[in-house]
C-alpha cells in the first residue's frame, strides 16, 4: 500500500505523525485490534466465532474493527471450501505479518502476568498462539506428532514435525492423540503446577491414544521456566480445585 492510499485509508483517529511507528500504531493502537489479530492467527473465523471469543467487545465494535482492518488490508473476507461454505474473516499477507509483533509485544508483557485475577477469563486460543514462541525445539528434537486439544466447545491442532511447531484453530489432520480438558486444566498443565500423570489421574484430561503424549506435549511447550514469560515463584493462583 502506498503513502496516499494508506492516509487516504487511515482511520480517524490518527497520531498525525510522518513515522513509521505512529502509522504503524494509527493502524493497531486501536482496543481490541491486536486480540483480534491473534485470534486469526490461528486461521479464518466466522463473524460469530470472534464475537464469541472476544467476550466484551460487543457487535458493533466488532463491525467496526474488522471494516478498518479491512479497508487498511490487514484483514480480507473469504469463504470456507465446502461442505461449510461459511464466509470468514482472514488475515491478508500484511496481516500475517503483524505475528512477530504479537509475540514481540506477548514476550514484553508477559513481565506483568503474575496471578489470574479473579475477573480474567482464560482464552485457549492466547495459548496457542503463545505455543509459537514457547516451543522448545531442542527438546521436541526429532519427534514428529500431532496433537487435538479439545478445550470447551473449541478444537485446536498443534503439529511438531522437523524441530518445527504449527499451531492451528480447527479438528487436526490424523491426529496421533487427541486430549480433551478445560482452559484451567490447560493452563495449569502449561505452567506445570499440575503434572500430566496427576491430571489424567483426577480425569481432569481425557486421552485418546498415547498416555505419553501429555507429557511430551507438556516438555516441550511448557511456560514455566521460559524465558517467554517470568513465573514469579509460589504466586501462580492457576490451580486451586
Amino acid at each position: 500500500m502506498g503513502v496516499s492510499e494508506f492516509t487516504a485509508s487511515k482511520p480517524r483517529r490518527s497520531y498525525g505523525q510522518y513515522c513509521a511507528l505512529a502509522y504503524g500504531m494509527d493502524v493497531i493502537g486501536e482496543r481490541w485490534t491486536m486480540l483480534l489479530v491473534r485470534e486469526l492467527l490461528l486461521g479464518p473465523k466466522r463473524y460469530k466465532d470472534l464475537l464469541a471469543s472476544l467476550h466484551g467487545i460487543g457487535t458493533n465494535l466488532l463491525a467496526a474493527r474488522l471494516r478498518e482492518l479491512e479497508a487498511l488490508g490487514v484483514v480480507e473476507r473469504g469463504i470456507l471450501p465446502p461442505p461449510a461454505g461459511s464466509p470468514v474473516y482472514q488475515l491478508t499477507e500484511a496481516g500475517q505479518g503483524l505475528e512477530p509483533v504479537c509475540m514481540a509485544i506477548g514476550r514484553w508483557g508477559a513481565r506483568f502476568l503474575g496471578s489470574p485475577r479473579l475477573a480474567d477469563e482464560l482464552v485457549p486460543s492466547a495459548y496457542f498462539v503463545a505455543m509459537r514462541a514457547s516451543f522448545r525445539a531442542e527438546v521436541a528434537g526429532e519427534l514428529s506428532e500431532t496433537y487435538e486439544f479439545r478445550i470447551g466447545n473449541r478444537v485446536f491442532e498443534v503439529r511438531v514435525q522437523d524441530g518445527r511447531c504449527f499451531t492451528s484453530e480447527g479438528r487436526a489432520t490424523r491426529p496421533d492423540v487427541v486430549m480433551t480438558m478445560d482452559a484451567e486444566t490447560l493452563t495449569a498443565v502449561l505452567f506445570q503446577v499440575l503434572s500430566p500423570d496427576e491430571a489424567r489421574a483426577s480425569g481432569r484430561v481425557s486421552l485418546q491414544g498415547d498416555p505419553a503424549a501429555l507429557a511430551r506435549f507438556a516438555s516441550i511447550f511448557a511456560l514455566r521456566g521460559h524465558p517467554f514469560v517470568e513465573f514469579e515463584e509460589g504466586k501462580s493462583g492457576l490451580l486451586q480445585n
